[in-house]
């Protein structure tokens, strides 16, 4: 039983994990690029949009089960220090909730609030949207190697 589980928590959060930085990487390939390459006040118009969406779409439980599921993982790996595959679950986990939730939390999110909080015309907006697309850009980046690291992980547990 406990080996069940075990699997169905790593095939769950790689599967999670590989969703989730599949977008992210979306974003940090082409969609901010795309988004700073147009007019301000619709660049802004269009990630505020996106980011009143995507809080009500299928990403909210993919992105907080997986986390959940990340996290448990790291307790299991944890609890199994001297079996197959637990650094990599431990690795994988911590990677997943702090390179992708903390820093979600942390700067991604206060950055989405700084901008939903601007008139997107306004000259304030214009100095905002630049540091903007640098800034959540930049961690966006980390987010999506957290993500894609942690399903390579899981993966390799699995096929272990």
């Amino acid at each position: 039983m406990r080996q069940l589980l075990t699997t169905g928590l790593l095939w769950l959060s790689a599967i999670g994990c590989g969703l989730i930085g599949g977008l992210y990487f979306a974003f940090s390939a082409f969609i901010m690029t795309a988004l700073g390459r147009i007019d301000q006040a619709a660049g802004i118009a269009a990630m505020n949009s996106i980011n009143v969406e995507i809080v009500r779409s299928l990403f909210m439980p993919v992105f907080l089960g997986t986390t959940l599921s990340c996290a448990v993982l790291v307790v299991m790996g944890l609890l199994r220090l001297n079996e197959p595959g637990a650094a990599a679950m431990i690795i994988g986990g911590t990677a997943y909730v702090i390179g992708m939730f903390v820093v979600t939390a942390v700067f991604n999110v206060p950055l989405n609030n700084a901008l939903a909080a601007v008139q997107p015309s306004s000259a304030e907006a214009a100095s905002l949207w630049a540091t903007y697309l640098k800034d959540w850009t930049f961690w966006n980046h980390a987010r999506t190697v957290a993500s894609l690291g942690a399903s390579v992980l899981f993966i390799a547990v699995l096929a272990s």
